[in-house]
């Protein structure tokens, strides 16, 4: 009975949608990069997984939905949102008063702070993006920290499609630092061995949520209904302490 309530719900709230809804049909369609290890990346085999996947896996069940991603770089991946390319994006979408005057936002359901990444062997160790004045930085395109590192002023922001790339030119020297999240910086030291580390973390921790269309409110409240269920059912702790050995569900 309750998938039944909450697939009526979901029917009649995207039922005044302009572009056609699969959630009517049973599947919930799910946006995200794929490049963007831990979140959402794909494996040695060739397999999506990572935190975001299983998050967005977790959810799509609570709802009685068939999950189903689509791979987009993260530039473009709010445009598909507003295009209805997907339903949701489950991305470590950073919740902001700008994203939010255009895009809806589940509640959150990770937090994490920014963090500044340079070469494991130099001799930089900036602490604040005033010490980034004058270098040249990587940063995901479009991305929250993009904006962070331009509104700070004097820093060469070079932008990139994805983590991948600028991490490459990092460990090469073509960059002098790169900008991202503390938990991917973790990640990365951990699993892939790059000759990268950790510097100066700024600000307080960030919201992250899941995206979806500002006129979806049905859609919304079934999100949400089900990031409650996954957290008391122990199913987000056991994800979250997978992959990051914490919960990373708390400011």
């Amino acid at each position: 009975m309750k998938h039944l309530f909450l697939m009526s719900a979901l029917a009649l709230a995207t039922s005044s949608l302009a572009a056609p809804s699969t959630i009517t049909k049973g599947v919930l369609k799910i946006g995200m990069e794929g490049t963007y290890a831990p979140f959402t990346y794909k494996d040695d085999k060739g397999v999506l997984t990572g935190f975001d996947v299983d998050i967005a896996r977790a959810v799509a069940a609570k709802l009685g939905l068939k999950p189903e991603f689509v791979l987009t770089e993260w530039s473009g991946i709010l445009a598909g949102l507003q295009a209805g390319k997907y339903d949701v994006i489950v991305n470590q979408v950073g919740i902001t008063p700008e994203r939010q005057k255009a895009i809806g936002f589940s509640a959150p359901y990770a937090y994490s702070s920014p963090q500044i990444i340079v070469k494991k062997a130099g001799n930089l160790t900036p602490g604040t993006l005033a010490d980034l004045k004058g270098k040249r930085v990587g940063v995901g395109l479009g991305s929250n920290f993009e904006k962070q590192l331009r509104d700070a002023g004097g820093i060469n922001v070079v932008t990139y499609p994805g983590a991948p790339e600028y991490l490459a030119d990092l460990a090469a020297g073509r960059l002098d630092a790169a900008y991202n999240d503390r938990l991917l910086v973790g990640y990365l030291i951990k699993s892939q061995n790059l000759p990268v580390r950790g510097a100066g973390v700024i600000g307080q921790p960030e919201a992250v949520g899941i995206a979806l269309k500002k006129t979806n409110t049905g859609l919304k409240t079934a999100v949400d209904r089900a990031l409650l269920q996954i957290k008391a059912d122990g199913t987000y702790a056991r994800i979250s302490r997978q992959w990051f050995g914490q919960d990373v569900g708390k400011p």
